[in-house]
């Protein structure tokens, strides 16, 4: 019996089970929360995170660790990158063995400014520790749940990892390529949500396609930048989970970072905005993450700065913009 157990029951973790659900005979889906386990097991709907959908047949929610596991194949952990520390501390000892751990989580954790494949480093056994991969690229959940055409990266240290989760979860309608950068695909996925964000003030402000299409260009100039400088592959950020996933992101009103930045431009407060939200804003984490990136790695990133000072020094929208229109621009491309 094959199996694939993923951890985390929120709108992705369980749009994924509908999307490989036909390629494996058991689909595990883990959650803490014991009433969520039970109405998923009774009615075979999310309601909470993806309504409207009804998630496979051979799919068991369980908030048992070491029941997760049985037969595993593959483990995916879909948790917000925020919570992936904690989750580890839930299921690590219990993990399947000696089979690809794959994250899905797009962000930098806040204490310690560390991607996710290193959070799970410090979390599991070094014996793990090439088992690792991270999935990224566009792939909007509801979309997945109705196992919609889409093309992901899938990246690891070690080549043979990468290939066996791709070998694992490659289907007709989903496509992993594979890649050995984990550094860009990382740093390319978490911080497209900050640019989304800008991109979101753009339109709430009502500035037009042309600004639009200015912040994705110069923000992709920004995520490039610090990924080098943190020892990524350029060329990744021309990838699928760099430029590929930013221009969904930032394009698309099913996007929850988009969404937060067209409330701001639309004068409504970060704290409002957060208040309502029922799942993570990955980008708003981010933000602060990635200003002391920028410090630590000595690199300028004005749009990423601008999304900061509105969200954590109550700097007012249009003067933010302002300031990213004042001044002479540099020289656009620079070696």
């Amino acid at each position: 019996m094959k199996a694939v157990s993923i951890y985390g029951a929120g709108s992705f973790g369980s749009a994924f089970s509908l999307m490989v659900a036909p390629h494996f005979d058991r689909i595990w889906l883990y959650t803490n929360s014991i009433a969520q386990a039970e109405a998923i097991n009774s009615t075979r709907i999310n309601t909470a995170f993806l309504d409207g959908h009804t998630l496979p047949k051979n799919l068991v929610a369980t908030t048992d660790a070491a029941e997760a596991a049985q037969d595993s194949a593959i483990a995916v952990l879909t948790v917000p990158s925020q919570a992936t520390r904690k989750l580890l501390g839930e299921i690590g000892k219990h993990l399947p063995r000696n089979v690809p751990i794959v994250t899905a989580a797009k962000g930098i954790e806040a204490d310690t400014l560390l991607t996710m494949t290193d959070v799970i480093e410090q979390c599991l056994d070094a014996d793990q520790h090439r088992r690792l991969a991270v999935l990224s690229g566009p792939s909007f959940a509801v979309e997945m749940a109705r196992r919609m055409p889409t093309v992901v990266t899938i990246a690891s240290r070690w080549k043979d990892t990468a290939k066996t989760a791709q070998a694992l979860l490659l289907s007709d309608v989903f496509k992993p390529f594979i890649s050995t950068d984990v550094i860009g695909v990382q740093v390319g996925g978490s911080l497209k949500n900050v640019v989304a964000i800008a991109a979101g003030i753009s339109d709430g402000l009502n500035y037009g396609h042309n600004a639009r299409a200015a912040i994705i260009t110069r923000g992709l100039a920004e995520m490039t930048r610090i990924a080098v400088r943190m020892g990524a592959n350029p060329m990744t950020l021309s990838g699928l989970a760099g430029i590929g996933d930013l221009i969904l992101t930032c394009t698309v009103d099913l996007s929850r970072n988009r969404q937060l930045g067209l409330e701001l431009g639309r004068g409504n407060s970060f704290k409002e905005i957060l208040a309502k939200s029922k799942q993570a804003i990955e980008g708003a984490a981010t933000a602060k993450c990635v200003m002391d990136l920028a410090r630590q790695f000595d690199v300028e990133l004005p749009i990423c700065g601008g999304v900061h000072a509105i969200l954590y020094e109550s700097k007012d929208v249009r003067a933010a913009v302002a300031d990213l229109l004042a001044g002479v621009p540099r020289r656009e491309i620079h070696p």
